[in-house]
């Protein structure tokens, strides 16, 4: 009887371990997300599943909230010199309001495979798609700012499938997308020190703990601060990494924009064309960073209470990075665009997200040292095009430098095919 009892109270004691390692967690977005906390398990380096489920009561004030809006008058002028025109943010928010289905978004997040585990004390949600090809490459794919992996979801085909996009099983990638600290549905660090280097720094114990010995590295906009990163840091089993940002600006030249200069004699066309679009984002574009670098916190309370204040934020920089010309919803449609405003909203971290900025608080268009391979992709539509030139200086060994003729600071939301073709150019020779 003794035996039989033990033997009862192991398997029970087992069933509900299991139970608890594989039981899959549904976020309920009334609680705050700061509220998940790994600490409270047993193993904080468990990679838990993860699915979404945000509440109906949550959903409803959404909708109240946009459909509430107080507005302000038209702007004065017949351009974007003001930002978003009344027009544009009227017709989005009223579609916002009464058409947009927030579910269609979560079953697409829901539809991949995703996780959470814990990273120096902070949760770290993320998609991990493996390829069905063997030899797969392994490939960290970080998203930025006013983007979510939401930029990330028409790519999962032509890199895990490639057979069935044009290219070839060779081409195949194995795909970790994971929600930078204080964005989309990971843990809000509590506490600073969550900058760049930290960031790349977890992304490489994610890699390792997945079980990968070697890796590739890509970034657009903070992705590739954080890929640039990873590869100062060179972590063992870091082969390679591909930006669509890069931080070419030489130390000369990011002085003169600094200080408000023209242009020094001697450039090429395409590195004056490189200085002009800097001299552009320091005098006139740059203003929604000066406000997240030194002032997140205050800018954030705004940005919380009022769901098309946020909207508004950011359709701002969607309409002028995106290769539309100035308008988002020629490169995006109404629904892409809410889905990625809507996650920030309901996940409340318009002020953690900002927080980066304030956290990193430097210029990351100024030149880098990278001597790890390094692949580069200039966009027509990118906040400026980095000169071949310039990336020579900063990218020591660089093994792929490409312009391609459409897309723009979005690349992988807005030319996924594209995108997904110079990925498998970019690490063709690392394999």
């Amino acid at each position: 009887m003794n035996t039989i009892r033990t033997n009862k109270l192991l398997l029970t004691s087992t069933l509900l371990t299991t139970a608890l390692t594989f039981s899959i967690i549904l976020v309920n977005v009334e609680t705050s997300f700061a509220q998940i906390n790994s600490s409270k398990q047993t193993d904080l380096k468990a990679i838990r599943p993860f699915k979404i489920n945000v509440s109906d009561k949550v959903l409803s004030d959404m909708r109240q909230r946009v459909l509430a809006t107080r507005w302000p008058d038209k702007e004065t002028v017949s351009d974007q010199s003001q930002g978003v025109k009344l027009d544009q943010i009227k017709k989005l928010v009223e579609y916002w309001g009464k058409g947009y289905d927030w579910r269609k978004a979560e079953a697409k997040l829901n539809a991949l495979p995703q996780f959470i585990t814990n990273i120096d004390g902070v949760d770290i949600q993320f998609a991990h798609i493996k390829s069905k090809h063997k030899n797969a490459l392994p490939l960290i794919i970080t998203h930025g700012w006013p983007g979510s992996v939401f930029e990330l979801l028409k790519i999962v085909g032509p890199l895990t499938d490639p057979t069935s996009y044009g290219g070839k099983e060779e081409d195949a990638f194995d795909l970790v997308f994971p929600s930078m600290p204080g964005y989309g549905f990971s843990g809000r660090p509590a506490e600073t020190g969550w900058d760049a280097d930290h960031i790349a720094k977890a992304w490489d114990v994610l890699m390792k703990r997945l079980g990968y010995k070697q890796y590739v590295s890509q970034g657009g906009d903070w992705g590739s601060v954080v890929a640039d990163k990873m590869a100062q840091q060179k972590p063992e089993g870091l082969i390679g990494i591909h930006v669509n940002m890069p931080a070419t600006v030489p130390a000369d030249i990011a002085k003169l924009l600094s200080n408000g200069e023209p242009a020094p004699e001697g450039l090429t066309d395409q590195e004056k064309k490189a200085f002009e679009s800097m001299a552009y984002l320091y005098k006139k574009g740059g203003g929604y960073a000066g406000m997240m670098v030194t002032r997140p916190q205050t800018l954030g309370y705004g940005l919380t209470d009022s769901p098309v204040g946020l909207a508004s934020f950011f359709l701002d920089k969607m309409n002028e990075w995106t290769y539309s010309g100035g308008n988002a919803e020629k490169s995006l449609t109404k629904d892409e665009i809410l889905d990625d405003i809507s996650l920030y909203w309901l996940t409340n971290t318009a002020v953690s997200s900002a927080r980066l900025y304030w956290e990193n608080n430097a210029n990351n268009f100024n030149a880098v040292d990278i001597s790890v391979p390094a692949a580069i992709t200039v966009f027509p539509g990118e906040i400026y095009q980095a000169p071949k030139s310039w990336a020579e200086k900063s990218y020591h060994n660089l093994i792929y430098f490409n312009e391609v003729k459409k897309g723009g600071h979005f690349a992988s939301w807005e030319e996924p095919q594209l995108f997904a073709e110079e990925l498998r150019a970019a690490f063709k020779s690392l394999r």
